[in-house]
């Protein structure tokens, strides 16, 4: 499959400074923020630095830093807001997955039960 990755999509326009953010974390390789819709009482996305359109982009071109410090940075978000009991991450991918913005991004869901994912 080919990228072509929109670099005028609302994510890297956050990354660049462009759209401010409540940050909630950052490192080298990835950047955390609070979802300006949140559907949980803690609602992080957590987004590469680099220029990946999804998981399995990002999962296939992304170095091994990018990826380690991007999961680094979801363990930070997991540790800092106390999810202990649980939470959820969530990759919605294209169309059928319903991605809405085209920038890979994992949404860290918590604070509360969350029921079942997905109904039968």
């Amino acid at each position: 499959m080919e990228y072509n990755y929109d670099d005028q999509n609302i994510f890297a326009k956050i990354l660049r400074g462009e759209i401010p953010n409540k940050t909630a974390f950052e490192n080298d390789h990835a950047l955390a923020f609070h979802d300006i819709n949140p559907q949980a009482p803690v609602h992080v996305l957590v987004i590469p630095k680099g220029p990946y359109m999804s998981l399995d982009h990002f999962a296939r071109d992304a170095s091994a830093d990018e990826q380690v410090g991007f999961f680094a940075a979801v363990a930070a978000v997991c540790e800092k807001f106390d999810l202990g009991q649980g939470f959820r991450g969530i990759s919605n991918t294209r169309t059928h997955g319903v991605q809405e913005v085209p920038h890979y991004h994992m949404h860290i869901l918590g604070g509360r039960p969350l029921g079942r994912m997905l109904d039968a």
